[in-house]
């Protein structure tokens, strides 16, 4: 269950430090992510890969463990901030997106922590409305 569990608060991570101009659109962190988090202290497994699409400043798990929820955003600046469910269980990401990549730390309650990377998957970009 810790597994699980952690492994889904590991998604969190995601999301994904460059900056990004404040002014730049949601938008502009648009497409396929993918996802890699490093246990650094706890009871989890050492380390995890995920698929997340980031849409408008939402982030949505494209692949997880049965049972696991994110909800988060992106902001215009890039800044991720994240909470992953699994059961009971819940867990935070933070972090920084720019144009093809990011990093971050996560936490499983006291359970775990570690840090995570991420890299655009997808070479599409964004369009205007």
């Amino acid at each position: 269950m810790i597994k699980l569990t952690s492994a889904a608060a590991l998604a969190a991570g995601l999301s994904l430090p460059m900056c990004m101009p404040a002014h730049a659109a949601p938008s502009a962190h648009n497409g396929r992510w993918s996802v890699e988090l490093v246990t650094e202290s706890g009871l989890c497994s050492a380390r995890y890969s995920y698929a997340l699409t980031i849409r408008e400043g939402q982030v949505q798990l494209t692949s997880a463990a049965a049972g696991a929820r994110v909800n988060g955003h992106v902001g215009a600046d890039g800044s991720v901030g994240l909470i992953v469910s699994n059961g009971t269980a819940s867990g935070t990401g933070t972090g920084r997106l720019q144009a093809g990549s990011g990093a971050g730390t996560w936490k499983v309650s006291s359970l775990c922590s570690g840090h995570w990377t991420a890299r655009r998957s997808d070479t599409r970009t964004a369009q205007a409305d």
